[in-house]
């Protein structure tokens, strides 16, 4: 196994970091890392927010669910799903365009998860921990109003990366679910009841009772609810005409 293989194998979300900074020049390989990364018709249908201010760092860390590690962490990165800056550049080209749809929004949100995840390989490849803030997409109205965010971007996704501290490279990384279970040929499968608990046991949720405690954590809780309800309201801008 080569050191990317080993990197991407053993890579798992750190939230404690080191007093120590990341410099200019290692953030610049990092986000150097995101500019190479594969995206639509060459489009970069991405943008990229570095904050840097202290203060919109601890706003950040208040508003995704109260996380002090967020404002702590040396370098905080937020991609946008970003069709506005195409979308400006028709309308100066005067091509007369439709305004953006929701495959449009869908294909941007690609564009940025994979120049984030870019980012996530390069910074582990330099010693560099990170870990993905999901509540952006929950707090995409207060993202909208804090960033000045125009109609046709959208927060796909926040990354805090640092060195990470020693408690945290121990730490023992979450299991996943065995290949047989995710990857199928030619077509999809749907697991037959026994194989669904057969494929949370070996990820020690071991019975019934543990997929109702994980459900009304996750799939039903007050933040997925949310999080649902503010995407939905945030993507009534994309509505092609």
């Amino acid at each position: 196994m080569n050191d990317v293989l080993k990197q991407i194998k053993n890579r798992k979300s750190m939230r404690v970091f080191e007093n120590k900074p990341i410099t200019d020049e290692i953030k610049k390989e990092i986000l150097n890392a995101a500019f190479e990364a594969p995206t639509a018709g060459a489009m970069m249908l991405y943008s990229i927010i570095d904050i840097t201010d202290q203060a919109l760092k601890e706003k950040l860390s208040v508003i995704c669910d109260d996380q002090p590690f967020i404002q702590k962490a040396p370098l905080v990165l937020i991609f946008l799903a970003d069709y506005q800056r195409w979308y400006d550049s028709f309308n100066f080209g005067g091509c007369d365009p439709r305004t953006p749809g929701e495959g449009d929004i869908l294909l941007a949100c690609a564009d940025a998860i994979i120049a984030a995840q870019n980012t996530v390989v390069a910074a582990e490849s330099l010693g560099i921990g990170s870990c993905y803030i999901g509540d952006i997409i929950e707090n995409c109205e207060a993202l909208r109003v804090l960033l000045d965010l125009p109609d046709y971007v959208l927060p796909a996704a926040m990354l805090v990366y640092g060195y990470p501290a020693e408690a945290q490279k121990n730490r023992v990384k979450p299991t996943r679910f065995e290949e047989h279970y995710i990857v199928f040929e030619n077509k999809y499968h749907r697991l037959s009841k026994e194989k669904h608990l057969a494929m949370h046991a070996a990820n020690n949720e071991n019975t019934s009772e543990d997929l109702k405690a994980f459900c009304k954590r996750k799939y039903m809780s007050d933040f997925a609810l949310e999080m649902n309800r503010s995407a939905a309201e945030y993507l009534k801008n994309f509505k092609s005409k």
